[in-house]
């Protein structure tokens, strides 16, 4: 059975399965993969593990392998590379500024053999920018590629540090980005204040669908937050405030104050023992009905005296027609 390894080519990036073949590989060690772009330089960062089975009546996994160990001159090769990248990257910021491109140079990457320079930058819009491919091409001696990246992908590329003081999420073990919505930051109780639950990247942060599950689950059993109650024995509560970590609620009842519980409380709160009675009715205003004589014992209103032989609730209202005004007269 063929052994799998997790190869990482930069740091923060994904990570891809390659197949190990017949070298033996260990976390930290650097190898020379076949990748759809040519060799590629990257270190293995998961180890090797059987490459599970497909499902019944899919093909097997076909995975590109390892062409070999890294040896010291492509270390090597991969320094200057770096270095070639930073000139690149120089050059192109005037070239930007010398045409007036509204577009903001994000990183440049090499490709290992030197085939290729992959040029990543971020704009408002779509961007002409042929005679710039024209002057990086002649000034590089190579292909050069512009790729177009969004917010998210460029702060994944550069890097820093959030507002828990830690460094971002997606420059170090995240793989890919999932969606995320302001509903999360409500679900927990979040200040829903922009500055608070944005990233550097100016878009809400990943780290809000981290608990997003667990708050879902601890809060199916409590009522939601103002919301009114009617107690067993006849008293209105609000739900005004929520601890979903210790599952209690707080309940505002009038005359009494707050009273906090939690869902077992609660339910006996709620539920009528066997044999009393429901509270009466409630009026519009919110007030207790008096008590009045049931609908079969009050009289009924007296018919209304019949014409032309038929009682007056039968006889049909004839619309009113309007007829057209003259001309006026003089």
């Amino acid at each position: 059975m063929p052994k799998v390894v997790g190869v990482r080519f930069s740091r923060g990036s994904k990570i891809y399965d390659f197949d190990a073949g017949l070298f033996v590989l260990k976390t930290g060690d650097h190898v020379i993969v076949d990748t759809e772009y040519g060799l590629a330089l990257g270190e293995v960062t998961r180890g090797p593990r059987a490459l599970p089975e497909p499902p019944e009546g899919e093909e097997p996994y076909v995975l590109k392998q390892v062409f070999r160990l890294a040896t010291p001159e492509d270390l090597e090769q991969q320094a200057n590379n770096a270095v070639q990248e930073k000139e690149a990257y120089r050059y192109c910021q005037e070239r930007i500024a010398s045409r007036k491109l509204d577009m903001n140079l994000v990183k440049v990457e090499c490709l290992f053999d030197r085939t290729k320079m992959i040029f990543f930058f971020t704009a408002e819009g779509r961007l002409d920018f042929r005679e710039l491919v024209r002057d990086m091409v002649g000034r590089l001696r190579t292909r050069v590629e512009m790729r177009q990246i969004g917010v998210r992908h460029e702060a994944k590329l550069l890097g820093g540090l959030g507002s828990c003081g830690r460094e971002i999420c997606c420059a170090t073990f995240l793989k890919d980005f999932e969606p995320v919505s302001v509903k999360m930051a409500k679900e927990q109780n979040l200040s829903l204040n922009p500055t608070k639950i944005s990233g550097l990247c100016g878009r809400l942060m990943c780290c809000l669908t981290y608990e997003f599950e667990t708050y879902k689950a601890l809060k199916k059993d409590l009522p939601k937050l103002g919301k009114r109650l009617s107690l067993a024995d006849g008293r209105e509560a609000k739900v005004i405030r929520q601890n979903v970590l210790e599952k209690r609620v707080t309940l505002y009842i009038p005359g009494e104050g707050e009273v906090a519980v939690g869902p077992e409380e609660l339910a006996t709160m709620l539920t009528r023992p066997p044999g009393q009675a429901s509270p009466p009715p409630k009026d519009n205003q919110g007030k207790q009905a008096a008590p009045g004589p049931k609908s079969q014992d009050q009289p009924k209103a007296p018919e209304p005296e019949a014409k032309n032989g038929k009682p007056a609730s039968s006889r049909r209202r004839r619309p009113r027609r309007r007829g057209k005004k003259g001309p006026k007269t003089t």
